[in-house]
């Protein structure tokens, strides 16, 4: 559906709840506008896209991190995700087109995300947001960078957030956790399947050399959530792992440790699906909005 130009960097649609690879199907219907900004970000400008459902309603907001491995990923490849979570939940959903690796490594895209936080909260009057914190929605790479916002709103404050879902999330630049047995499987005996994770350790690999170029980097405790020893103070938080994914383990260790640090955390794991699902697995679309519905401002008048 062609967009239409309202005034520079931002333009406007409507449209309905979508699916991303069938995977929003079955989501709660809700038409929204869909609108395109442009905002200062922490190396060169960044595009946001904003889903808003027309229910006549304040919602409350989030915002959006894409996957792509640091490298890759846009607004476009997210559209679908990001706009079954505004149907579902409902909620004005940000979608950041954060800057991307190697062109811009770290702490850019975190720095982007943080941006982007202060943006929403600062516009949120004119955008019909109820009041009571946002949330934040990362995936891959995007549930790093979200994971990065959480300690940036804690230790700089200027937004408060009141949730984190985290899909799939890159968590551990070292990847000492990332399982090298088959995909699914528990004893490590994979043979084919084994040779396919390796290679794609090789590409987790390559993703985190691109945003962390120095190796001093890997230590900091914003570009390894999982080695960070200060967890507490952080939004509550859902996190969403496959079970046919090697970052699964890292995933959930992370849950338990913002558990330990007193952080309400739940954990999802679904059977059956790999990490490239997630995304669009209606279930776990379900799982996202049903925590975010508990979590942030309820809708009002």
């Amino acid at each position: 559906m062609p967009r239409h130009r309202t005034a520079m960097g931002r333009s406007t649609r409507t449209q309905g709840a979508g699916t991303e690879r069938g995977g929003a199907e079955g989501m709660a219907p809700c038409p929204f506008a869909v609108d395109d900004r442009t905002i200062a970000g922490h190396a060169q400008d960044i595009r946001l896209r904003l889903y808003r459902p027309l229910i006549g309603l304040a919602v409350p907001a989030l915002l959006y991190l894409h996957g792509g491995g640091f490298t890759s990923g846009s607004l476009e490849e997210a559209e679908e995700t990001a706009a079954a979570i505004a149907a579902g939940t409902p909620a004005l959903v940000v979608s950041v087109g954060y800057s991307l690796a190697p062109a811009h490594p770290f702490p850019t895209a975190a720095q982007d995300a943080y941006r982007a936080a202060l943006w929403t909260a600062e516009t949120a009057p004119s955008l019909g947001v109820a009041r009571g914190g946002l949330g934040v929605v990362g995936y891959d790479a995007g549930g790093h960078v979200a994971a990065s916002l959480t300690f940036l709103a804690r230790d700089l404050g200027g937004v408060s957030l009141a949730a984190q879902a985290l899909l799939g999330p890159m968590l551990d630049p070292s990847l000492t956790r990332a399982s090298r047995g088959g995909i699914g499987d528990a004893d490590g005996k994979g043979g084919a399947k084994t040779r396919l994770l390796d290679s794609t350790i090789a590409d987790c690999a390559r993703c985190y050399r691109a945003y962390l170029p120095e190796a001093a980097q890997r230590l900091h405790p914003y570009a390894a959530p999982l080695e960070s020893r200060r967890l507490g103070g952080l939004p509550p938080a859902l996190i969403v792992t496959a079970q046919n994914d090697m970052l699964r383990t890292e995933a959930e260790q992370y849950a338990a440790g913002l558990i330990a640090a007193g952080v309400p955390t739940e954990v999802t794991r679904f059977p059956a699906i790999s990490h490239d699902a997630l995304p669009g697995h209606r279930p776990a679309l379900q799982a996202v909005t049903d925590f975010l519905r508990r979590r942030l401002p309820a809708a009002r008048t």
